[in-house]
């Protein structure tokens, strides 16, 4: 009897563990698009982690950056899509665990820079004092502790208004409608070739990432971070996956908390 009692108590503790296994996980997101277009986006990448995982895996997207941070520090959502800025305030916040992040056309790093028309008369950050300047998203802190942290401090410009997507603000700086404005790398050095001129870099600052919530055991943890190692964009069904969420991305790379503190440091004047 002792010995079927003992069978008994192994398979509960086995059925357990079982069911522990097949556990949901949630997946949230920064608001970059409508619901339906992020949505359309990720559901590729919670499809695969539902099958690397070999547990559910679905998509609860915030309809704002403030959602997407609150619902990973209470542990709502499992793991989440974010901005630089968003996983340092989820880190600081709840104690999050940083997954992986992400690569843009090859590099692990980009930086934001500061860009005048190409015949204008300003030549350094000094002479932005009194000037027009464009900003894109009014949610993209770093633009503006960019600015702020190259020594020009918000209250010494002319004026500056968001206006929207890194397009805008080259076209609105080389047609004259602003003096400067802050672009990513990418975008700068691009519009070199019409009519813009850089007179601002950045410090290299980490990417967007995937974020896990503290509640995330450890040994989930590993298994999630191995999930998104294993995404290689030289295969095509994986490369699908990756180029869902974004053209410019090709896979996830290993990362640590301390990459994020120079943006930590950006943004500490902006912190009440």
């Amino acid at each position: 009897m002792k010995y079927k009692a003992l069978i008994i108590i192994l398979l509960y503790i086995h059925n357990l563990n079982a069911i522990a296994e097949q556990t949901e996980i949630t997946f949230g997101s920064v608001a970059q698009d409508t619901p339906s277009v992020m949505h359309r986006r990720l559901l590729p990448l919670t499809n695969y982690l539902s099958r690397a995982l070999n547990r559910p895996v679905s998509l609860k997207l915030s309809s704002n950056m403030s959602g997407a941070i609150s619902e990973i520090v209470t542990g709502e959502v499992d793991l989440a899509y974010l901005t630089p800025v968003a996983y340092t305030q989820t880190y600081d916040d709840s104690g999050s665990q940083i997954v992986a992040k992400m690569i843009s056309k090859g590099k692990a790093s980009f930086r934001l820079m500061i860009v005048v028309k190409e015949n204008s008369p300003i030549k350094t950050i000094k002479d932005l004092v009194g000037k027009s300047f464009a900003f894109g998203d009014p949610a993209a802190l770093l633009q503006r502790a960019t600015v702020v942290g190259a020594g020009m401090s918000l209250k010494k410009l002319g004026k500056y208004e968001f206006i929207g997507h890194y397009d805008n603000i080259a076209r609105a700086v080389a047609r004259g409608f602003f003096d400067a404005g802050i672009l990513k790398d990418s975008k700068a050095l691009k519009w070199q070739e019409k009519g813009l001129r850089i007179i601002y870099s950045s410090p290299y600052l980490p990417p967007y990432n995937i974020t896990a919530s503290h509640k995330v055991t450890s040994k989930l943890l590993e298994e999630i971070k191995q999930a998104f190692f294993k995404l290689d964009i030289s295969n095509d069904k994986d490369k699908s996956i990756i180029k869902s969420m974004g053209k410019k991305y090709d896979g996830f790379v290993v990362t640590s908390d301390s990459e994020y503190d120079v943006v930590r440091n950006l943004i500490k004047p902006f912190k009440k």
